[in-house]
């Protein structure tokens, strides 16, 4: 028997990330026994955003800090796959390069971490809350224009000891990555999207690779999960359409029901909070991408170039 070239799977190293290898590894081998003589393995390669804490991303350039070193070593040929949030990853991907399957999504809700409130009304007047994400920013003080946002960055152990040492009164975080690392008992309540739409593919995880390598793709066909890739493609159509960077607030969530049909409705908010424009769209999950680049299209119409021209 011919021995199985070494598998390498690249991530960044933080517990969640690390969390969401290990579910792509484990879900390999149970998919193919076989791939056992390959040895997995798990590559950590730090990112741009990972080594630079000091500065709130939307002022380095946002999407792509966490996902660009981890390209080039896939492009280079250092590792095999890539396994990323699909929520940070480009709607526009390097020359070479394809996201090979989804997989099925967990719950794509934002959950308050609060030790005195259970919803964001009964948080109480001028509270402080901790987060990095425009997009939450611009979503709470639509909700409640009284509160004080400070920025909040690290990974879900880092806020939370934050949290618990009095930096904030409040912070949200994924439900997804919660789950994904046994800490969902941290949440005080999981935001409804009617309460706080969530980011676009918030939940998803999404497999990378180099565009022609048939024998991984083949390795990753069974995880597809079809109807999370379908949501996901109206979602980062949706966003593609706005040209979304990480400085426009934008939030969306699709979701498929019964017969196949795909429900979405998405917002663009500015960073204050102040304005917001809304729309929705269903249709069959065959025309996710159209879905999503209609309800886009439609924003950018709903807005105009006044709106834009303030976040550049």
């Amino acid at each position: 028997m011919v021995a199985q070239a070494r598998l390498r799977i690249g991530t960044r190293g933080s517990p969640l990330a690390l969390a969401q290898a290990e579910e792509v590894k484990a879900r390999l081998l149970a998919a193919d026994p076989e791939l056992a003589a390959a040895a997995p393995e798990i590559v950590v390669i730090r990112t741009s955003g990972d080594r630079i804490r000091d500065r709130p991303l939307r002022e380095l350039g946002g999407k792509g800090l966490f996902t660009k070193e981890i390209e080039e070593a896939l492009l280079a040929g250092s590792i095999d796959l890539a396994v990323h949030s699909m929520k940070d990853v480009p709607t526009l991907l390097p020359e070479g390069l394809v996201i090979a399957c989804i997989l099925e999504r967990e719950d794509p809700r934002d959950a308050l971490i609060a030790a005195s409130a259970r919803s964001l009304e009964a948080l109480p007047q001028g509270a402080v809350v901790g987060t990095s994400s425009l997009r939450r920013r611009a979503q709470l003080l639509r909700r409640r224009p009284d509160l004080r946002i400070v920025e909040f960055r690290g990974n879900v152990d880092t806020r939370l000891r934050k949290l618990a040492a009095g930096e904030a009164d409040a912070t949200l975080l994924a439900a997804a990555g919660l789950k994904r690392l046994n800490r969902g008992d941290a949440a005080a309540a999981l935001l409804a999207p009617e309460v706080l739409l969530p980011a676009l593919a918030q939940g998803a995880i999404g497999v990378e690779i180099r565009r022609g390598d048939a024998a991984t793709a083949a390795r990753l066909a069974g995880l597809e999960h079809e109807p999370s890739a379908r949501c996901v493609a109206l979602e980062r159509a949706f966003l593609a359409a706005l040209d979304g960077s990480c400085r426009t607030p934008i939030a969306g969530l699709a979701v498929l029901g019964a017969g196949g049909r795909l429900e979405f409705r998405g917002e663009i908010l500015s960073p204050d909070g102040r304005q917001a424009f809304e729309t929705t769209r269903a249709g069959p999950a065959g025309e996710a991408e159209a879905l999503g680049r209609a309800a886009g299209e439609e924003l950018v119409a709903q807005a105009g170039p006044a709106f834009f021209a303030t976040l550049a």
